[in-house]
Parts: structure tokens; C-alpha cells; sequence
């Protein structure tokens, strides 16, 4: 039984989706007008992971994650290079691609809108509310109506909607009848993009894009909204009240939201100016070691990032790897009729395989998932230091390091780096003949495949062929 702490309820609550076996998931995604910074990777990270863990638990997931590709940074981008809207939405979604592929992003299968494709869905949401009564028309804006929703607003964000209007500063320009009211459609400025809509030329504010998206692709209700704690107010407050009064149904029953990653203790922002691109993090640290560093710590908890912080994730790493690696060479060894049967490594991954899915269940805590890999491989180790093992033990070792494989590369999505003498070769020499494998078996070359496969199956190396991997062992 999965649990999910939901913002919404401020409680953890047992996860009961739509559809039985399926999950409808939507991720507030970047707006590309710079580089992604280590802060932004966070979600993407989380996120993925949280796609990935569904599954592995049997799930079918539907995952949209938006780009914002119109926008006031982006526009300012734009002018100051001297380039179009489309250009510079088109070098940082490309770059963000280029960064993100490093630390291992699931892309197969995820659906990626852009704001700008879908500027129709956006404005007949917009017509619906002004027909309703829950948006009017001012100047050429369009704002969200707050007074006709005030009984329900700010019920996300755990706010009053009286203490919320008495923060607020007071419009000097008097073209919005409440200072909360939203921007659903802004009128176009000189020299910026537009497009034609029964308000005049203009385009969207930054909130209509997620509830035409979300609505588009998943519908009107649909399980789970995610993204950073710092998009609760107004972002995702705002999407909940133009969604409900715009298209109906409950609009997504789950929430869940990541802490920050902080510098020296403060939040990690551009707008702050402390913050480190994804892409030069990753000048000095594999993407596997970002990504494990990422998930060492509960989704909920702040991060602080630091170069120490990073090179603990890949000492921590390495131990899994190191691991593996020895078991792999015991593997290759003569068996021996008297050795260890290594029962109680047998039991150690059982408990292991259901403290793994317990503590995942439990939130996708991938802190506490982590330590049960850090135990089990305790175990191996202490399993490996036998003198004799018998079949019956090499099975378990491997049963063992094939988990644990399963759970780092498939579930959390860490990638690991094994090396291992398999006779006069190493591991990646047998990864990269794998690969020339693959590649013939998508074109069709059988012949080329089974000589692959004979000849490393000659030098005692067995494969074995999965739906979208081919694992080997020695």
C-alpha cells in the first residue's frame, strides 16, 4: 500500500488511483530561458524516480512535464540577444535535454508540452470562466475573478483568503477589481510575441498553461500534481481555482512537492544569484553521482549542496560498486562441492527486498531505500570474505547483485559504474560488445547477434535477454 504525504490535506494518505494499474502524474516543468541550475534538477530527479517506482510496482504511468516556452525572462532573453522567442526557447529546451540525459532521465514514454502549442486549449478555459462569471475582461487583460472563489482559495497553501488580501498591495493602476486577482491573458506590449484572441493580441499568464495542459492530456481529474515547495503560492493555488471553474471534475487529487537544495543554508535561487548550473556540477561529477546525492535525502527535506556533500554520494556510491565488482570475480571462480551455501545472505535479501518496497511505500523515501541497499551490501561483502562457496551460494550472489542492480539503475535510476576482469577483457569491454549487439538486433543483423552472443557465451560469459536490456553474468 503506497502512501503519499499530500499537500493538499497536509497528511500522508493511502494512495488509491483512478483506474486501477495506472497512474496520471503532471510535473511542473522549466521555463527556458537560462541553463537549469542543481536547484531545478531536484524535481526532475525526484520525479522520474517517482515514475520509475510505480512502475516497478506494476503500474502503468502517464507523466506530462511542461516546458514554459512564453514568458517575461524569456522575452527580456530574447531582446538582449537580439534573437526570436522560438530561438531562445529552442537553445535551452535542447540544452536542458543535453544536461538532464547525464543524470539519466526516463524520456521514453513521457509526454512534453509546450506552452505555445497549445495557446487554443488556454483560451477557451478562459472563455469558459468569463461565461461563468470566474474571470473578467480589463483593458485587454483577462483576471481571474477571486471574490466568486474566495471560499475555497488558498486551501492548498493553508491560507485565509482575509489574510491574504490584507498582505496584498493594492493595484495603483485600479485595472484589476481585487489585488489577488490573477493574470489569465495580458495584453500585448510593443515588440512582444503575441497571439489573437477574442481580448485583442496578447498572450497567456503563467498559471492557464498547466491547467490547459494538465486537462488536455490527462483530463479534468486526474491522481497526482507535483513540482518545488516554492511553486504551492500562488502557481499551483491559482492552477486549483481556474482548473475547478474552468473545465470541472476535482482537478488532481494528490500533491506532492519537493524541498529545496539550499546554499550554506539558504535557498538556492537565480534570483538570489547563489546558485550552480546543472551542467557545471556535472564538469566535476558524474550524473549518476548528482543523481544518488539527489535521492540521499527525503524528497520533503531541504538539501545543502556542496562539493563535500557530493564527494560523500560518490564514496557511498562507490562501496555499492566495489561491491558488485568483487562478486562479479567470485563469480568467475571454480565452484567448490564443499563450500558455503550462504543461507543467510539468502535471508538478508529477502528482508531486504521487503524493506525496500516498505520504506518506499511509506512517501518515496529513497533515504531509507538507499540504507537497505547499504545493508544487503554489508551482507554481500561479509558473504564474499568466505573462503569455499558452493553453486548453491554463486546463485544467491547473484540473485543478490542482480536486485541490487534493479533497484539502483531501473527504480531509483542510478547508473553503476562495475569493473571486473572477465578473463582478458573488462566489464566495459562487454558492455560496449553488448552494445554492437543491440544494435544489430534492431537492424535485423541475426547473424552478427548470435556471433556476439556465441562467442562471449564461449568465454563463459552468460546473457541474458530482458524486454528493454540485455544483462550479463560470469
Amino acid at each position: 500500500m503506497i502512501k503519499i504525504y499530500n499537500t493538499l490535506k497536509g497528511e500522508l494518505e493511502e494512495f488509491k488511483p483512478l483506474k486501477a494499474g495506472e497512474v496520471s502524474m503532471y510535473v511542473c516543468g522549466p521555463t527556458v530561458y537560462n541553463y537549469i541550475h542543481i536547484g531545478n534538477s531536484r524535481p526532475a530527479i525526484f520525479f522520474d524516480t517517482v515514475r520509475r517506482y510505480f512502475e516497478f510496482r506494476g503500474y502503468k504511468v502517464k507523466y506530462v512535464q511542461n516546458f514554459t516556452d512564453v514568458d517575461d525572462k524569456m522575452i527580456k532573453k530574447a531582446n538582449e540577444e537580439g534573437v526570436t522567442l522560438q530561438d531562445i526557447a529552442k537553445k535551452y529546451i535542447d540544452a536542458y535535454f543535453e544536461d538532464t540525459s547525464k543524470v539519466n532521465l526516463k524520456e521514453e514514454g513521457m509526454i512534453r508540452p509546450k506552452a505555445t502549442e497549445n495557446i487554443g486549449e488556454m483560451i477557451k478555459i478562459i472563455k469558459t470562466l468569463i461565461e461563468k462569471d470566474y474571470a473578467y475582461e480589463s483593458q485587454g487583460d483577462v483576471y481571474f475573478n477571486i471574490e466568486n472563489y474566495k471560499k475555497e482559495y488558498g486551501e492548498l497553501s493553508g491560507q485565509s483568503i482575509d489574510d491574504l488580501q490584507s498582505g496584498a498591495r493594492i493595484n495603483i493602476s485600479e485595472i484589476k477589481r481585487n489585488p489577488l486577482d490573477f493574470a489569465l491573458w495580458k495584453k500585448a506590449k510593443d515588440g512582444e510575441p503575441y497571439w489573437n484572441s477574442p481580448w485583442g493580441k496578447g498572450r497567456p499568464g503563467w498559471h492557464i498553461e498547466c491547467s490547459a495542459m494538465s486537462n488536455k492530456y490527462l483530463g479534468s481529474t486526474f491522481d497526482i500534481h507535483g513540482g518545488g515547495q516554492d511553486l504551492i503560492f500562488p502557481h499551483h493555488e491559482n492552477e486549483i481555482a481556474q482548473s475547478k471553474c474552468g473545465t470541472g471534475g476535482e482537478f488532481a487529487r494528490y500533491w506532492i512537492h519537493n524541498g529545496y537544495i539550499n546554499i550554506k543554508g539558504e535557498k538556492m535561487s537565480k534570483s538570489l544569484g547563489n546558485f550552480f548550473l546543472l551542467r557545471e556540477v556535472l564538469e566535476n561529477f558524474e550524473g549518476r553521482v548528482i543523481r544518488f546525492f539527489i535521492l540521499s535525502a527525503h524528497y520533503r527535506k531541504p538539501i545543502d549542496f556542496s562539493d563535500n556533500e557530493l564527494i560523500q554520494s560518490k564514496s557511498g556510491l562507490e562501496r555499492i560498486e566495489n561491491a558488485i565488482s568483487r562478486a562479479k570475480e567470485r563469480l568467475a571462480e571454480k565452484v567448490s562441492n564443499e563450500g558455503e551455501n550462504l543461507e543467510s545472505l539468502k535471508e538478508s535479501l529477502e528482508n531486504t527486498k521487503d524493506k525496500f518496497i516498505k520504506v518506499m511505500d511509506e512517501d518515496f523515501n529513497t533515504a531509507g531505500g538507499i540504507g537497505a541497499i547499504f545493508e544487503i551490501v554489508k551482507d554481500l561483502n561479509k558473504a564474499l570474505d568466505e573462503e569455499k562457496i558452493s553453486a548453491k551460494g554463486l546463485e544467491i550472489i547473484e540473485e543478490t547483485i542482480e536486485y541490487i542492480r534493479t533497484v539502483m539503475e531501473d527504480v531509483l535510476g542510478v547508473l553503476l559504474k562495475v569493473e571486473v576482469q572477465v578473463g582478458n577483457m573488462t566489464s566495459e569491454l562487454v558492455e560496449f560488445l553488448l552494445e554492437l549487439r543491440r544494435e544489430a538486433r534492431d537492424n535485423k543483423d541475426w547473424d552478427f547477434s548470435d556471433k556476439v552472443r556465441d562467442r562471449l557465451q564461449g568465454m563463459g560469459i552468460k546473457l541474458k535477454d530482458g524486454k528493454d536490456k540485455t544483462t550479463w553474468s560470469i
